[in-house]
């Protein structure tokens, strides 16, 4: 089996024997709407989706069409519009964003320019009159093109790829700035004046169609005036798996892995239960019947498993963990260190009463505009939140969508908590100690001694048992070994950190976990900050409220366990209690 991992040519995919997830049939949707905006985040296969527009409507692949399409959906019933148009392609993920505010002018232009020289040299045997090519100004270029089609039966399809890539980059990255930012969006801007071409374009002979795709509607906000005629199709439930999995898609590819290497039927559920895990959660429309598989990582896993008959050893791809910038970003805005936290402590779900259909310059750079409903609504577009429902009063629930996301969540708070590297190495090792050896000892001391040190005390005055689990979390999470899961609902209860080997891992000397976490203030065990310093082990555990918090942890681990062990079976489980007294000491017991 050959898997297109970091392929996104449709003709090489659908020529050469690579598998293909047939998303032909959503062409004929397409084709309702002459002008289209289609957002997905990154990694979606959104590249692809271009690719395959761009192989049906292309003229100069007319005799190539049975070898392409014929054997999928749309092949054995095409439109009338296949094969019919010029291509004229942008991907302005390849304009360099750095330098000047004019600089990125040029590199924009020049990549337009490049395009347009492509374009001579592809359809050089249509005669088409002559192209002129001006290098100080793309828009010129532009109209040049049209004025030579004009010329001829055919039509332009423009295709634009990653349209906010280097805008988003300029606005998020090192060399970020208000003034460069607008510069590029607002006024007689480089993209404003391009889009305000296109626009104008959008008529007769010259662009007939116009297909647009992007992380985020953020750039497209600022231009709006400029181009103001894109169909966001963003929401829309029939496009929800344009990009992306079913389900019963990932049971197919997993049955043809396990038949080829040999093993017996019941790997196909454990490996479909391991990417439902990891990989499932995504919903781009609230009228969406399925959660959506990231196409980039269950091809990463398919090669993997495919290729070595076992599963990734890691199940994040790397080219997923470029995300995290994404939740930098937010970690660093007033208010955004707390969402994440929040994200991770509760069910990793936010609750909003909308979300923001486009973001403009002002609540990307101005912290009075970055309220919830903005910080979520970018991580929702990024794909680090997805849509699960609606609450009783109608508001919309967003969640972390699968292990993968979550792990980047955990990082990101690790990073923010923990800034220096030689206390995230100390931490983790101390955290290495409790699946390796059963020692939570090492742990706690490293919470007492350092971690709790970074909590500030605006932290201390909303404190709970919710934000000292999550400071656990962040140095105990390792989804390399473990599945890893907070909130676990056992037999209608919820345990409060769950770490399962995942079942390929089960031949390792290290021990599953099962930890409750207790908080008590210092003003319920009557003591200050200063005494609860000075207490030893044994004083600390003769407090009343810490010994009643460990009575009560003991029965509720106690009763989780058994239910654990008649669900698995075969777990070498390590059960602990540990309580937390305000964020100065931390005690625990281990139970048998």
């Amino acid at each position: 089996m050959k898997f297109p991992y970091g392929v996104s040519d449709f003709k090489k995919i659908n020529t050469q024997g690579y598998f293909y997830c047939d998303k032909t049939d959503k062409i004929n949707l397409l084709e309702k709407s002459d002008s289209q905006l289609f957002i997905r985040p990154r990694r979606f296969g959104k590249s692809l989706v271009l690719s395959m527009l761009e192989n049906y409507y292309d003229v100069a692949k007319k005799d190539e069409f049975e070898a392409i399409f014929g054997g999928l959906k749309i092949g054995k019933n095409p439109t009338k519009l296949r094969n019919s148009y010029f291509i004229l392609k942008f991907d302005f993920s390849c304009v360099d964003p750095t330098g000047s505010a004019e600089e990125v002018k040029q590199a924009l232009f020049n990549h337009i320019n490049d395009c347009i020289k492509g374009f001579i040299l592809y359809y050089g045997r249509y005669n088409l009159p002559g192209i002129e090519v001006n290098k100080n100004d793309a828009i010129s270029s532009i109209n040049s093109l049209l004025n030579s089609v004009r010329m001829t039966p055919y039509p332009v399809y423009l295709l634009i790829d990653e349209y906010d890539n280097f805008a988003n980059t300029v606005m998020m990255g090192v060399q970020s700035s208000k003034k460069r930012y607008e510069t590029l969006v607002h006024d007689e801007g480089p993209l404003r004046t391009f889009f305000k071409a296109v626009k104008a374009s959008t008529s007769g002979s010259m662009f007939d169609r116009v297909f647009i795709t992007g992380v985020s509607p953020v750039v497209m906000s600022d231009i709006t005036s400029g181009y103001n005629i894109a169909e966001n199709i963003y929401f829309e439930p029939e496009f929800n798996d344009l990009c992306g999995f079913k389900q019963a898609e990932i049971e197919n590819v997993l049955k043809e892995i396990v038949t080829k290497c040999g093993f017996e039927k019941e790997k196909i559920r454990e490996a479909v239960k391991l990417m439902q895990t990891y990989y499932n959660g995504y919903t781009f429309s609230h009228a969406a019947d399925e959660h959506i598989y990231n196409p980039t990582l269950c091809l990463y896993f398919f090669k993997q498993f495919e290729k070595r008959c076992e599963y990734p050893r890691e199940m994040l791809d790397d080219n997923l963990a470029m995300d995290e910038t994404k939740l930098e970003y937010i970690a660093q805005i007033p208010k955004g260190r707390d969402l994440l936290m929040s994200l991770v402590e509760h069910k990793q779900q936010v609750v909003v009463s909308r979300i923001s259909k486009r973001f403009g310059v002002k609540e990307m750079l101005t912290d009075k505009s970055r309220d919830n409903t903005f910080l979520t609504s970018f991580l929702y577009y990024f794909g680090v939140l997805t849509i699960v429902g609606d609450t009783e009063d109608l508001k919309i629930i967003l969640k972390v969508p699968n292990l993968v996301m979550k792990s980047l969540y955990v990082e990101r708070i690790q990073k923010t908590l923990l800034p220096e590297p030689e206390d995230r190495d100390d931490g983790k090792l101390a955290a290495e100690k409790v699946y390796e050896k059963g020692e939570m000892a090492p742990l706690c001391r490293f919470m007492e001694e350092r971690y709790f040190k970074v909590f500030h005390n605006r932290d201390y005055r909303w404190a709970n048992e919710l934000t000292v689990k999550t400071a656990f979390l962040t140095l105990l999470y390792n989804d390399i070994i473990y599945i890893m899961d907070s909130e676990t609902e056992i037999d209608r209860r919820y345990a409060d950190l769950l770490m399962i080997m995942r079942p390929d891992k089960r031949y390792g000397k290290v021990f599953d976990v099962l930890i409750e976490f207790k908080f008590v203030k210092l003003k319920d065990a009557e003591t200050s900050a200063d005494k609860a310093r000075k207490l030893s082990e044994d004083e600390l555990m003769l407090i009343p409220e810490i010994a009643n918090r460990i009575t009560d942890g003991a029965k509720q681990v106690h009763e989780y366990g058994k239910k654990l062990e008649q669900k698995y079976g075969n777990l070498r489980l390590q059960k602990f209690v540990v309580v937390a007294l305000g964020f100065e000491r931390v005690c625990f017991k281990k139970l048998d």
